[in-house]
């Protein structure tokens, strides 16, 4: 644990862009920007570019990298990544009818997928409609993900192994917002589809949620004819910080084929709590804690894990803001990681000792952000790598450099 802090933040999303002075071409910003942002408003708190008249905004962001790892002295050697390139259009359909979509193209081309592609009805502000493919709102860093915002080259573990990263599906539902005298409180509340049986019938030989993420047919059907619940709620006070409530829960087996009685209908339930805030001295505090449980058949053997759960604490301090090199807006940041993911809770049944396949992960790193949409980046990386056996931790150790930024 001898390796500790150094540097780096997240601060953009709720930074108001400068407007370029081009009649052509215009910053399209969110137009509540008196109001008080959440994690939830992220979908739509994004730089767009307008083209003269036409209908449809467009933007985007951009995360590449290199990084140089090793595990017990064993290393791949110098690696360049193209982690992902993301795009958004977006357009105002009418007064109160909004859509949104988010393509993203991860790897080069390895993955693409849409993250979001949804119509937003505005009846109220404690009421609107959303449908389409839609972001479920468990925990923070699913919906407010993007890379320019974060000073870490690596997204959070447990937002991406035990949350599913980015994880969105079909459906529709309801979100909110109450604003009172400083304080915003604000809820989301969806039916999806969801999980299937991949979950525990996967290459990683263990729990693990991602996995449905390879079923493409979720976009068109549920595996099971069962939705997926997501429910969110939130409140923040201006100056304090925000805390953040999610559930998810649905059934991932198909339990029945053509009325003919399969298997009894097995859960996936995830729970998460999300907090953030800044303190006195421009520290940004920023964490969340997840929990899964699933109901594993008694069939399969103990390595995988009924119960997971994982998270992590970013702490970052901007040491340095002046001009730099001409950039009027300059930010220098410090910044530390600390994470914790357990993929298999619980004790072995034959001998009541506790069950591995755990990790912990320090990250220091520092950032430069020459305007707040764009951040370059350099982090240390020290894994702790626990087996199910509970055997002396692997350790992984590594540099990355690169760099993050809206277009």
């Amino acid at each position: 644990m001898k390796h500790v802090l150094v540097l780096v933040l997240w601060w953009s999303a709720s930074v108001a862009l400068a407007q370029t002075d081009s009649t052509v071409f215009n910053r399209v910003i969110n137009p509540d920007t008196n109001r008080i942002k959440l994690n939830m408003d992220a979908t739509y708190d994004r730089p767009f570019l307008s083209v003269g008249k036409l209908p449809v905004s467009v933007g985007g962001y951009l995360e590449a990298n290199t990084q140089y790892m090793a595990t017990d002295g064993i290393t791949e050697g110098l690696s360049f990544q193209m982690r992902r390139m993301t795009l958004f259009l977006a357009s105002t359909i009418n007064r109160r009818i909004k859509f949104l979509s988010e393509l993203e193209f991860e790897d080069g081309t390895k993955e693409i997928n849409i993250e979001f592609a949804a119509m937003d009805i505005e009846l109220h502000p404690l009421l609107n409609l959303r449908g389409g493919i839609v972001m479920n709102p468990i925990g923070s860093f699913n919906q407010n993900h993007d890379g320019p915002k974060w000073e870490f080259i690596d997204r959070p573990l447990s937002s991406v192994t035990i949350i599913p990263s980015t994880w969105s599906n079909v459906g529709f539902g309801l979100y909110g917002k109450l604003y009172k005298r400083g304080w915003v409180w604000a809820y989301e509340a969806y039916l999806t589809n969801g999980f299937d049986e991949q979950i525990i019938v996967n290459e990683q030989g263990r729990t693990w949620l991602p996995a449905t993420k390879a079923n493409r047919d979720r976009f068109e059907e549920s595996f099971n004819g069962v939705p997926l619940v997501t429910l969110k709620t939130a409140l923040k006070r201006r100056r304090v910080g925000e805390i953040g409530l999610s559930w998810m829960g649905g059934v991932y087996n198909k339990f029945q084929d053509d009325g003919l009685i399969l298997d009894q209908r097995r859960r996936v339930d995830v729970w998460a709590v999300d907090f953030n805030t800044t303190l006195p001295t421009g520290t940004f505090l920023n964490g969340e804690w997840v929990w899964a449980r699933v109901n594993v058949p008694a069939t399969f053997t103990q390595q995988f894990g009924r119960r997971q759960q994982g998270g992590w604490l970013d702490i970052v301090h901007p040491f340095v803001r002046r001009p730099i090199l001409g950039w009027n807006n300059a930010v220098i940041n410090a910044a530390l990681r600390l994470e914790r993911v357990d993929y298999n809770v619980g004790t072995f049944n034959e001998t009541g000792g506790a069950i591995g396949d755990d990790l912990w992960v320090i990250v220091p790193g520092i950032s430069f952000r020459p305007s707040p949409v764009t951040v370059i980046r350099a982090n240390y990386r020290y894994h702790w790598t626990t087996d199910l056996l509970g055997n002396p931790p692997a350790r992984t150790a590594g540099f990355q450099f690169g760099f993050s930024t809206y277009f």
